[in-house]
């Protein structure tokens, strides 16, 4: 097995960051990595937002985040336990994070409320 490579924080850059974070399925991962009260194996994010991700996907995903210095994988027998590095980020980038997920909660909420729209103007023509 080969072993994880995990960058210091002082090689951790603003651009891979936002590269590593620009795929909506690794920001989500991230926002709910970041957000859980312990570390979550690659199996708890086989389901995101209504869609089934294979686990060799999921695989990609983290190693793109751990490469970009968001993460820290452990292995523990057959699984890889996942935990954020936000605390470090933070004082390496202050503020960065936080402004980030902002932007992406205004984001998702506006998706929301055009969705939301669409299906309402879908079933006023249906009905009509």
């Amino acid at each position: 097995m080969r072993p994880l490579t995990h960058p210091s924080i002082d090689d951790v850059t603003v651009e891979g960051i936002l590269h590593a974070l620009s795929d909506p399925v690794r920001a989500t991962i991230y926002w709910q990595l970041s957000c859980a009260d312990s570390a979550n194996t690659c199996s708890a994010f086989l389901k995101l937002e209504d869609r089934c991700i294979p686990k060799s996907t999921l695989s990609q995903h983290f190693r793109a985040l751990r490469e970009a210095g968001l993460v820290h994988s452990e292995r523990r027998g057959v699984e890889m336990l996942n935990t954020t590095r936000c605390a470090e980020i933070e004082e390496r980038f202050p503020g960065l994070l936080p402004a980030i997920k902002n932007a992406q909660s205004i984001q998702c909420a506006a998706s929301k409320q055009a969705l939301a729209a669409r299906d309402g103007a879908a079933k006023t023509t249906r009905a009509g």
